[in-house]
């Protein structure tokens, strides 16, 4: 899988840490997996990375990760998990109302969907009604998948993209496997993976259908259940500790994404957008006509 910045035009192939590469390519590893994907083994991690002995892997991770703290808040982290849920100082979030924008700082890959309101990623055939446990494949026929990837290095909190209202939140038990691409051939994870969805009722881009997964070591989505009208930018929630993913399912003919991602897209390839960054434009009539 190679990962494409959309600023400078840079490739690079994305690289696995040895832990990852334990789990998924090995037979000794994959033993060990079947222990640690499921949510007790993702419960007594998060104790630990909520602990204040998690503090000493905080200046680890920035390292390996060359994340530029300058951008979020300077402030004592009490925990791992406190520092993996940091705030930004501040967010270029675009708010043209015809501009759709990616919810989060992520690595991201488009998805056409077809009349079955299904899609392929690696080798594993998805369908909508398989990720959302209902059956609404006839309303987005012909519409997108929107995959945001989200690495440790990312800021690991999401935000509305366009004015509107939503429906109920929706739990569905699941394992936890890693969303990197190394597991997408072996296991069907965004069908296998704990996550949560909602239908956000949107003013310029018709119904979306986000859900928020679950990831390896990741037992927590926390969704602020309180907003129930939101404006385009506020925060919707945040993952704790690990990798984490959004699918954003929207309608045909409601938005035009930008061509370097479609391309990039084809090729296999996932472009790294920024939380609030244009990625697509208002679906409109007269573009049909041209």
């Amino acid at each position: 899988m190679k990962i494409v910045d959309r600023k400078t035009k840079k490739e690079r192939k994305m690289v696995y840490a040895k832990s990852v590469t334990f789990l998924y390519k090995t037979f000794l590893g994959r033993i060990v997996l079947k222990f640690i994907s499921n949510r007790f083994a993702s419960k007594i991690v998060g104790c630990y990375m909520n602990s204040s002995l998690s503090k000493k892997r905080i200046k680890k991770a920035i390292d390996e990760n060359h994340i530029d703290m300058t951008l979020f808040e300077n402030r004592e982290f009490k925990s791992f998990n406190d520092f993996f849920t940091r705030q930004k100082k501040e967010l270029n979030f675009d708010i043209k109302k015809d501009h759709f924008v990616s919810p989060c700082d992520s690595k991201l890959m488009v998805m056409k969907l077809n009349k079955n309101s299904s899609f392929d990623i690696k080798g594993s055939k998805y369908t909508l009604k398989d990720i959302i446990k209902k059956d609404l494949t006839k309303e987005y026929e012909n519409g997108y998948a929107l995959i945001f990837r989200l690495e440790v290095s990312d800021y690991h909190r999401y935000h509305f993209i366009d004015d509107g209202t939503r429906d109920d939140y929706q739990y569905i038990k699941g394992k936890l496997h890693t969303v990197q691409p190394i597991a997408y051939q072996n296991y069907r994870v965004f069908h296998k993976n704990a996550r949560e969805y909602t239908t956000l009722h949107t003013e310029n881009f018709g119904d979306i259908i986000q859900v928020e997964v679950g990831a390896l070591m990741v037992g927590r989505i926390t969704n602020n259940k309180k907003i129930t009208s939101f404006h385009k930018g506020d925060e919707k929630g945040y993952f704790e500790f690990g990798g984490s993913t959004i699918i954003l399912f929207v309608k045909d003919k409601e938005i035009i994404i930008d061509n370097d991602i479609l391309l990039n897209s084809t090729l296999s390839k996932e472009t790294i957008v920024s939380c609030g960054e244009k990625i697509g434009i208002k679906y409109k009539k007269s573009f049909a006509q041209k």
